[in-house]
């Protein structure tokens, strides 16, 4: 019996090749497993290739499902997408723009961007999550992120990455540090204090030059925390536990129990970059590139 494929076989299909496991994939499709085999049967049938191998209840795919679900993962996704800008365009949107972004780049730059960009595009939908420069680089290669801002060197291939700014260091006290703008010359003057610094996780190359920054001064700073959010930062400084060192950018003017000196005089900057997936096929994706072009 020949059998014509549609959608819905596709994506049961991903759902057992994801699952490996027929009942608890006919559970998230909320459908039943004797339904959800007749159509994984149907379509094995029709494409006249065995996509799973089937031992003792062990569910295996085989070279043919390897390959097709790699394939239509990335292929649906694609589906979807466009079927979803479909209807904003019904809704009278001309899309949508997933953005994922590293904190000090909503203090200023993507602000900036959004309000010179919806000038001439008032009818897209953004969507805006703060995330650290590992999980971007996720979004971006499952395209479910249009574009990044990150702190990073070197990406995968298949990404695009191009610096937007490149800013110096700024040292964040107390605002009971002894140390101030007025009497601050070197970085020894808090060898002593404990340091607050971004996790290595939130970016290796950025963490490095950071150290870089202590190896030149002569001394190994005393880590007392580690985090990936400004706020988590600031937090502990105001309330004493120590000192640190963010980007310019972060630079805040709003907390009075905060004192950030500039580190003009060192060598050290660091970059902030814009990072997309070069086969993303989002049409306002070329739009807002043109726009920071």
């Amino acid at each position: 019996m020949s059998y014509q494929i549609e959608l819905r076989h596709l994506k049961y299909f991903l759902a057992v090749a994801e699952h490996l496991h027929f009942r608890k994939a006919a559970e998230s499709l909320f459908i039943s497993q004797p339904g959800l085999s007749r159509q994984i049967k149907e379509m094995e049938e029709s494409l006249g290739v065995k996509l799973f191998d089937r031992h003792n209840r062990e569910v295996k795919l085989t070279h043919a499902g390897l390959y097709l679900k790699e394939a239509l993962a990335k292929n649906l996704k694609n589906l979807d997408d466009i079927l979803h800008h479909a209807k904003l365009l019904e809704d009278g949107k001309e899309g949508l723009l997933n953005f994922g972004y590293v904190g000090s780049a909503m203090q200023k730059i993507i602000p900036e961007l959004l309000l010179k960009f919806t000038k001439n595009h008032p009818n897209i939908v953004f969507s805006l999550k703060e995330m650290d420069n590992n999980k971007q680089i996720e979004g971006l290669l499952a395209k479910t992120m249009d574009i990044g801002f990150v702190r990073l060197d070197k990406v995968p291939r298949g990404l695009e990455l191009e610096p937007i700014l490149k800013e110096p260091f700024c040292l964040v006290l107390p605002k009971n540090h002894p140390v101030d703008a007025s009497n601050f010359k070197t970085l020894l003057q808090c060898k002593a204090d404990h340091f607050i610094l971004f996790d290595p996780e939130y970016s290796a190359s950025y963490y490095e030059k950071v150290m870089e920054i202590f190896d030149d001064h002569g001394f190994s700073p005393l880590v007392s925390h580690n985090t990936i959010h400004a706020g988590s930062i600031y937090k502990l400084v105001e309330n004493g536990f120590g000192v640190s060192i963010v980007p310019k950018s972060l630079q805040t003017e709003t907390n009075q129990n905060l004192k950030f000196i500039e580190l003009n005089e060192i060598p050290q900057r660091t970059t902030l970059s814009l990072i997309w997936n070069k086969d993303n096929q989002n049409p306002i994706l070329g739009k807002i590139l043109a726009v920071i072009h």
